[in-house]
């Protein structure tokens, strides 16, 4: 419980602010995070697309059914946009990668860090907060947006093809229904997330990975670890932002 509290929390803002006074210097190198991105987003980008489709499909397939009998067919395509592109692709997207890229994020540190090469780094006097943590982040933040984005595409794809074969909706209703029913609003705060996400993801597992100490057997613990906490702030994330934007008079 003590990796939750305030002690971890505080470390990632810490090193986040290291990592973005270090970006702000001009040191990051525009390669790295070119590569960073690769892997964070590209490798990451089959599970994600995957994930989000087949639950667009479910939800499209359970749902359906359920608006024909009441009439309200022609509301199936707006309803799942508004669950998609609100929760659904930027929430499994963003697990996903966290599960894939960040886990990867962890192990790659944490193996730096036991085997001295992070000691190494300060001895050159190089920030190695600084050094391994601002392209990861800025890549993370990037890539998981992007994917977030193509997730949107996809989930509503596939809740218009499960629409169509399941009650025989056409895809112009489907699509219209669509357009009335979502707002720029949405689409901005999707975005919002997908980027927060993204640094969350990169922030939580490279401090956990920056963390390690001891040898081989610390480095797997740490990437379990990671897993662990990256679902929980992402989900804390997820609720603060639903608060901020969806309640009251916002």
């Amino acid at each position: 419980m003590n990796n939750l509290g305030i002690s971890f929390l505080g470390q990632c803002v810490q090193n986040f602010t290291r990592a973005i006074k270090y970006t702000f210097g001009g040191n990051v190198a525009l390669r790295s995070v070119i590569a960073q991105a690769a892997q964070i987003g590209f490798d990451s980008l089959g599970i994600s697309l995957m994930i989000v489709f087949i639950a667009a499909s479910v939800i499209a397939l359970q749902v359906s059914n359920q608006f024909l009998m009441s009439g309200a067919d022609s509301y199936i395509g707006g309803f799942l946009a508004i669950a998609l592109i609100r929760e659904i692709a930027p929430g499994f997207a963003a697990l996903a990668i966290g599960a894939r890229a960040g886990t990867a994020i962890t192990a790659q540190i944490a193996n730096m860090k036991v085997t001295s090469q992070v000691d190494a780094m300060k001895v050159l006097h190089v920030d190695p907060v600084g050094y391994y943590f601002a392209p990861r982040i800025l890549a993370g933040a990037m890539s998981v947006t992007c994917v977030v984005v193509l997730a949107e595409f996809i989930g509503i794809l596939g809740g218009m093809i499960v629409a169509y074969f399941s009650v025989g909706l056409h895809p112009n209703r489907y699509f219209n229904s669509v357009w009335l029913m979502l707002n720029t609003k949405d689409i901005y705060v999707s975005l919002l997330k997908g980027f927060l996400f993204g640094a969350i993801i990169s922030t939580v597992c490279a401090t956990v990975g920056y963390n390690t100490i001891g040898g081989a057997k610390n480095v797997g613990e740490s990437t379990t670890k990671s897993a662990i906490l990256c679902t929980i702030y992402l989900l804390f994330a997820d609720l603060l932002i639903g608060f901020l934007f969806y309640t009251g008079n916002h």
